[in-house]
């Protein structure tokens, strides 16, 4: 069974301080089930976007992981919010959480392939 999308944030948020990085809950989306997208400042004026991986990015022996892709690097902060406008109106649910790190962590598990 998959964690709940409210808890899934708040250990991430947790995880984030503790590793010294700031971290902050921009949009609170569906407590169960809403997407998930973090926005990554550098602190510099750039900032990198992530969203849930493609459903063909997942293992079928790990379905319940939560996977991301990165959808924009070193964008400008108009650009992501223009993505993330773009979400909102698709899906009203979403979650947008907003980690400050001068070195860009995401500590995401980061899909590959």
């Amino acid at each position: 069974m998959r964690v709940t999308s409210g808890l899934w944030v708040a250990a991430y948020i947790r995880r984030a301080f503790v590793e010294g990085a700031f971290a902050a809950v921009v949009r609170r989306g569906s407590e169960e089930a809403g997407a998930i997208f973090v926005v990554v400042d550098w602190l510099d004026g750039t900032v990198d976007l992530y969203g849930p991986a493609p459903q063909t990015a997942f293992d079928d022996s790990k379905p319940t992981d939560r996977l991301f892709s990165r959808i924009g690097e070193r964008i400008d902060r108009l650009a992501m919010q223009e993505r993330i406008g773009s979400e909102t109106r698709f899906d009203s649910d979403i979650w947008v959480v907003e980690i400050e790190d001068r070195q860009g962590r995401s500590f995401l598990d980061i899909a590959t392939g």
